[in-house]
């Protein structure tokens, strides 16, 4: 009977290390975004970006596949540096922001791909339609710590899709159907809280 509860208490104690390994990196949407890149008329790339991107990655540097990410990206901060066209993206022909206000991305498998690079294969959701798109991710590098113990990570994926798969249909012929979608973003983990004193 004892051997059995040390036994029990062994397992115990390993599960907790190896859930201890998984850690919660939230993104910084102060020093991330989301920008893509498509071709106008045949001719020239026209860029834009999200502004505001949010969203928690769990990570383990010792088994990357066990990496989860869930991103939201803020439909309503598209940007491109021409309002009037900032304003037809958000229009019903593209984004239709009032009925779609953002865009997600949820894992569903994390593989390495070589020293510093994952694969990551999860769901992209445009305007309410989902497709399962593939990420080509340079990173996480790090992790460094800023004055106050917080620890940042930083990390940069990319991937291209076609935009009418999701329902983004607006300009038939002036703008490309393939989208080159970069997501950069930096990740912080908090210091832990300081012990409280000991009363004296």
């Amino acid at each position: 009977m004892k051997r059995f509860f040390l036994t029990l208490i062994a397992t115990f104690l390993l599960a907790i290390s190896a859930a201890a390994q998984v850690e919660t990196w939230q993104i910084d949407p102060n020093h991330s975004a989301a920008q893509f890149a498509v071709k106008h008329g045949g001719i020239s790339i026209v860029r834009g970006a999200f502004g505001k991107t949010t969203g928690t990655v769990q990570y383990d540097a010792a088994d990357p596949s066990k990496t989860a990410i869930d991103v939201t990206i803020d439909a309503t901060s598209v940007d491109t540096r021409v309002e009037p066209r900032d304003k037809d993206l958000r229009g019903p022909n593209f984004f239709d922001v009032e009925k779609y206000p953002t865009i997600t991305f949820k894992s569903k498998k994390v593989e390495p791909e070589g020293k510093g690079k994952l694969k990551v294969t999860g769901d992209l959701t445009i305007k309410g339609v989902t497709k399962e798109v593939v990420l080509a991710v340079d990173g996480p590098n790090g992790p460094t710590k800023d004055p106050r113990g917080n620890q940042h990570m930083g990390a940069s994926a990319t991937t291209q899709v076609s935009r009418k798969d999701f329902g983004v249909s607006g300009a038939p012929g002036g703008v490309a159907d393939d989208v080159l979608i970069t997501i950069d973003v930096e990740l912080v983990k908090p210091a832990a809280p300081a012990a409280p004193a000991l009363p004296k």
